[in-house]
């Protein structure tokens, strides 16, 4: 079989990717996907290269594992084109260059972990090494164990390993750190970048930030469906010009979203955050109110907070966009 698409040097819709040393080797074009007659994506377009990380980051139904499985080639697009390695999505000679980890896998109980990934190895013509594959998943000194003896991180180590055995140049990883430790957590994050070192693409899906903002060259954002904003973690970050003020209060019910410029209000026990796109309106307008404020410290938004306003900021651009439309009807 012919690739259908040639692979292309890496272009500006994958701003992380644009080194001469990076190819394209998978994109999606104007894909949309509907379940029921409800869009679950809409008008995608995307490039993943080699040597990146990308992280799709969005809220649970934000359509993340839909356009994974797209790319893998279990699920048809409605519209649009897929291709991997130049081939369509799905098509041995994609499959046989890609690995994947998905939220929801079964394991034979009465095999142990070094049987698992042998017979694993056994599927592909150029496997990656045995000894490779029990390091970076961490299993050494495991390899032995049965796999229905194995706790929830350490199965989702060896799930790990069984998606690297093809010595795969393409990586889907949905949401791979669930339940691990965090010694095992550091250990998948080096290898994700030594894999990353190597030449491989690596796709990430993850709830938690701080594994995206350590590891991604690229991050996109997805929302109902719908890429509402993409970059590296600096970029993202800066397309949010609002900082955090954090302070411990007493109990007094005060309503601080009555602050100026102030655009949201979180708690966690005794410390109240508040996103403010004037800091020197808020703190002034926050001394007044509260004159014994304690613990006070101001930074600027991390990943996480730039991915609450930012879909906060897309749910009232759609919300006023909807009310426009409706008046005008």
């Amino acid at each position: 079989m012919q690739p259908s698409l040639t692979t292309q040097i890496c272009n500006e819709s994958a701003p992380a990717c644009n080194l001469p040393s990076r190819r394209v080797i998978a994109s999606a074009r104007s894909v949309t996907k509907r379940f029921n007659g409800k869009t679950a994506l809409h008008d995608i377009n995307l490039d993943i290269c080699s040597g990146q990380v990308l992280a799709i980051l969005g809220a649970n139904g934000a359509g993340k594992t839909t356009l994974i499985n797209i790319l893998l080639g279990r699920l048809n697009v409605d519209a649009g084109e897929v291709s991997v390695f130049g081939y369509p999505a799905g098509s041995l000679p994609a499959k046989r260059r890609a690995g994947v980890l998905l939220q929801v896998a079964a394991l034979p109980e009465t095999l142990k972990i070094k049987e698992h990934i042998q017979l694993f190895q056994s599927y592909y013509p150029q496997p990656m090494a045995y000894q490779k594959v029990i390091e970076y998943a961490g299993l050494q000194e495991m390899q032995h164990r049965y796999s229905k003896k194995l706790s929830g991180g350490e199965k989702q180590r060896l799930l790990f390993a069984l998606s690297i055995c093809g010595n795969p140049k393409l990586l889907f990883l949905d949401e791979p750190s669930v339940g691990m430790d965090v010694e095992a957590r550091k250990g998948l994050w080096q290898a994700i970048l030594d894999l990353k070192k190597s030449g491989t693409a690596i796709v990430l899906t993850t709830h938690y930030l701080e594994e995206a903002d350590r590891l991604a060259d690229e991050i996109v954002l997805l929302k109902q469906g719908e890429i509402i904003q993409r970059g590296t973690t600096s970029q993202i970050k800066a397309s949010v010009s609002h900082a955090i003020v954090r302070f411990s209060a007493n109990d007094s019910g005060t309503d601080y979203t009555t602050i100026a410029a102030v655009e949201r209000v979180t708690s966690s026990g005794k410390f109240i955050e508040l996103a403010s796109s004037d800091i020197n309106q808020t703190l002034k307008a926050l001394l007044i109110l509260e004159p014994q404020v304690q613990d006070l410290t101001v930074s600027n938004m991390g990943l996480e907070d730039a991915f609450l306003h930012l879909n906060q900021q897309n749910e009232h651009t759609t919300t006023g966009a909807t009310n426009k439309q409706g008046e005008q009807a």
